[in-house]
């Protein structure tokens, strides 16, 4: 697909100016200048800014006499509410630290985060208290437990409620903690699709600054309404909290997506900005009931944390006429770092992630060394550089080592950028499938089968070959009306080079996914393996 030339001023992102100030500071002057705009609707409750600001005061407050301040770690663990937004504020208004946490996470997930992060307490939904309770003897630095929900802590539970917290102090600033903008502010880990989580450190300069280059990249404003059903405890639904937060913005918030409520939502808040991932716009664009409903507000919809594949964006915007842009980033990057320009249908190149966010550089190396730097239009590993890149992983100097190097970010992403300056993601580095020496991007594959009418959802892996090393195999969900695998070997025969020739599908009912989308190909390959 050809792509516009850089000298359209769309893609000429000037260097923007960020303050130098704690995270918190940003609802404070929201509060300020916008007191009585809606900053959270959530079920029957809404929250304006003046009142967003009082609560986080309150709980500030409640936290300093708890003892909890400047450098205490605290996770987070509960889905999205309004007490996750007051929390996250509050935290970083005392100089604390959060950690938030996948609230589907097990006994063994929860031990090991609150235990590596050196929590000092938990902030936790009613519904998973006794998963923490359960590991108590397993994490001996937890002082605190503070419950987020209706009702009593059960009898014997140290925990106490945050909303009793709240009610017992005055809605005034607490004494400032001294925290800068190096100090961290988040300790949000890695997705873990391989080996074990890693925290990544992010300071409040990180996060101030890539909440302004996101507002400024998606021209966000005080009447902007945003959907959320993003997770607040992932870094894309955090950005999404702290760019609605500093520009005075709503956050219309669901626990969840489920379709028919998500559409209701949007039709009665006419809300402006939609935020997805590929899994929420394949359901959508799929779903016989979307034409009942007036989403004429909506401007455009954000696609990030996965690739999407360019015909389900054409089929969407064929559907609605609503625009679908791809953007790009990271949480090491904290996470922004490429976005399709928004407002000119010509600028937007469906299987681009975009081109750089303001102050953000892009290179990309080979995959042998990551030393040498590649011409426009060859793949390697995308590296990036800015100042919202992390400071390093928790505890894992060896993996910060590898992973930032003369202050470039080795993503672990493979892609090329042609001459524009626009890039394009194949696969993850370390998914990639090897067939006799040759490197196959399974997102490539997927993206092809998705074409396909009679395909739903897809994940391609590396099946091991004892004469090739790795073939292609791709697991399908079949399509409303059903597909079988020789049609798919035959829609797919010729369509890639040779060596990309699929090997074998197998038909599922579901693919395996994290919350944020991302296909779980380990599991795939673990189920492949203990087949024999």
């Amino acid at each position: 697909m050809a792509t516009p030339a850089l000298s359209q001023p769309e893609l000429l992102r000037p260097p923007l100016s960020y303050p130098r100030l704690p995270y918190d500071r940003l609802l404070a002057e929201a509060a300020a200048r916008w007191p009585e705009n809606a900053a959270i609707v959530f079920r029957d409750t809404s929250l304006t800014f003046r009142e967003l600001n009082a609560l986080t005061d309150r709980f500030a407050r409640a936290l300093r006499a708890l003892g909890i301040g400047k450098g205490d770690h605290v996770c987070l663990f509960m889905p999205n509410c309004p007490e996750f937004v007051i929390a996250f504020y509050a935290l970083a208004r005392v100089g604390a630290v959060a950690s938030p946490m996948n609230p589907s996470y097990r006994e063994r997930e929860v031990a090991y985060q609150v235990a590596d992060a050196d929590a000092v307490a938990v902030i936790v939904h009613h519904s998973l208290l006794p998963l923490v309770e359960e590991v108590r003897d397993r994490t001996p630095r937890v002082r605190h437990l503070i419950v987020v929900g209706p009702g009593a802590p059960p009898a014997g539970s140290s925990a106490r409620r945050l909303a009793d917290l709240i009610a017992a102090e005055p809605a005034t600033a607490p004494p400032d903690a001294g925290a800068t903008d190096d100090d961290l502010v988040a300790l949000p880990y890695s997705s873990g699709t391989t080996g074990l989580p890693k925290g990544v450190m992010l300071t409040h300069r990180n996060l101030v600054v890539n909440n302004l280059q996101f507002v400024a990249t998606i021209r966000l404003r005080e009447s902007d309404r945003l959907m959320l059903f993003l997770p607040l405890y992932h870094i894309y639904g955090a950005m999404l909290m702290g760019s609605a937060v500093c520009t005075g913005a709503t956050l219309v918030m669901m626990d969840r997506f489920e379709p028919t409520e998500c559409m209701r939502l949007v039709a009665q808040h006419r809300v402006t900005l939609f935020f997805a991932v590929p899994p929420v716009l394949l359901a959508l664009s799929q779903w016989p009931e979307l034409k009942r409903y007036d989403i004429s507000s909506v401007r455009l919809i954000m696609v990030g944390a996965a690739p999407v594949a360019p015909e389900l964006s054409r089929r969407f915007y064929e559907l609605t006429g609503i625009p679908v842009v791809q953007g790009y980033g990271l949480t090491e990057a904290a996470p922004l770092t490429h976005l399709n320009p928004i407002y000119d249908v010509a600028l937007n190149v469906l299987d681009s992630c975009g081109v750089p966010a303001h102050d953000t550089e892009q290179k990309v190396v080979d995959l042998e060394t990551g030393e040498r730097v590649l011409p426009p239009g060859e793949v390697g590993e995308i590296c990036v550089r800015g100042p919202q890149v992390m400071q390093g992983y928790w505890k894992a100097p060896d993996a910060t080592a590898a992973c930032i190097r003369d202050g470039w970010l080795y993503t672990g992403d493979i892609g090329w950028v042609d001459e524009h300056g626009y890039t394009f993601i194949h696969d993850r580095k370390k998914e990639m499938i090897k067939y006799k020496g040759f490197g196959i991007a399974p997102a490539e594959i997927e993206a092809l089968l998705l074409e396909h009418p009679g395909v739903a959802d897809v994940a391609v892996i590396g099946k091991p070959d004892p004469e090739a090393g790795e073939v292609p195999k791709a697991f399908v969900v079949p399509a409303k009306g059903g597909v079988t695998v020789n049609e798919l070997l035959d829609f797919a025969r010729g369509r890639l080079a040779s060596y990309k020739t699929l090997h074998e599908i197998e038909l599922v009912q579901a693919i395996p996914k994290t919350p944020s989308g991302k296909i779980l190909r380990r599991v795939l390959k673990e189920q492949e393996l203990a087949k024999g």
